[in-house]
């Protein structure tokens, strides 16, 4: 099915590039140092200059990217302002140095801003003893959970400090830039109150990281809200896309190549967490279960820290959707560890 997506570039623009990928609308590309090497940003033309849309992390080779860019192809064009999709490093990283740097207002949703403040802005936010203990407890390895609340969240420290003020987007909103009109929209699951932008007039969605065209955007329980149902939130986010956005929209997502084929690609990613789902049944039908059991269940390769992090947090987001559907069940703890069973064992 994959093979009904469009890409309408099929080459990203290199280091201190951008490429027109819709009249008025220039894309870049950051570098990040993970393996997705990279974070997606749109600049939308705006009075006279160009309106952001997010920056990556905070770190000095970003800041390089972004003054090459500022004094190569956007010479001469001032920055309006700047727009924040969602919390994570790779988006929000930049966004206090550049509004700082050039004088933007920061506009992004509440939840972001606030989000950010208390988990990359808090210094050990994650590190505290109940949240090592939330690891420990969903069956973790005391080894592991030290590297994972600790060197597994460093990506969250890559944001320089926020404007004291921002502008609040909020969906159903409707947001001027340049002779356009975005619809505001926002999705949860992979962040809560995402940002993101529909152009109904020019059929244009900056999907931010809820739709990716062959990556599926992590979705996590996370130690904060440990009963979170955060897959729930999202799939019902990808059929408030479908909804809302034509399925001819151009796609331009935070991550990866822009694309063409959305509701296609909101169904494939809503069955590969169902498929996930099913595998993650399978393996609690014979004997209960721990978070950290499934991990490799899900992930079978070996995963570093910051790999791990994401992984486990995932694995939750699965087995918490399902225990509040009834497939899965607690069972008996193995002591301190918490562990589940399928319901029809």
């Amino acid at each position: 099915m994959a093979a009904v997506l469009q890409y309408p570039h099929p080459v990203s623009p290199g280091p201190g590039e951008v490429l027109e990928i819709a009249p008025g609308i220039l894309w870049t590309r950051i570098p990040l140092p993970f393996r997705l090497d990279h974070v997606n940003v749109y600049l939308i033309e705006d009075d006279g200059g160009w309106a952001v849309v997010d920056t990556g992390i905070a770190d000095d080779r970003t800041r390089e990217v972004w003054r090459s860019l500022l004094s190569g192809p956007l010479a001469g064009k001032r920055l309006t302002r700047l727009i924040v999709t969602h919390f994570h490093p790779d988006h929000i990283g930049l966004a206090g140095w550049l509004c700082e740097e050039y004088g933007l207002a920061l506009l992004t949703s509440q939840t972001t801003y606030l989000g950010c403040i208390n988990i990359s802005l808090s210094p050990g936010a994650l590190e505290a003893k109940p949240y090592r203990d939330f690891y420990l407890t969903h069956g973790m390895s005391d080894e592991t959970a030290s590297l994972v609340s600790t060197q597994g969240h460093n990506y969250l420290r890559m944001v320089s400090p926020l404007p004291l003020t921002f502008t609040r987007l909020v969906a159903g909103d409707v947001l001027s830039l340049g002779g356009r009109k975005f619809d505001v929209l926002s999705g949860d699951g992979h962040a809560p109150e995402q940002i993101m932008l529909y152009c109904a007039d020019d059929n244009i969605f900056l999907a931010a990281d809820q739709v990716l065209a062959k990556i599926t955007p992590n979705v996590s329980v996370w130690a904060i809200e440990p009963e979170g149902d955060p897959l729930g939130l999202y799939l019902r986010s990808l059929k408030a896309i479908e909804r809302s956005v034509s399925p001819g929209a151009l796609v331009l997502p935070g991550h990866q190549l822009p694309f063409r084929g959305l509701h296609l690609r909101c169904r494939e990613i809503a069955a590969h967490h169902e498929e996930r789902c099913a595998l993650v049944l399978d393996a609690c039908r014979n004997q209960p279960r721990s978070v950290a059991d499934i991990v490799p269940v899900m992930f079978t390769r070996k995963l570093d820290p910051h790999q791990m992090s994401f992984a486990f947090s995932e694995a939750h987001a699965h087995v918490n959707r399902m225990l509040k559907q009834g497939e899965l069940v607690w069972a008996e703890s193995k002591g301190d560890v918490r562990q589940f069973i399928a319901a029809d064992s």
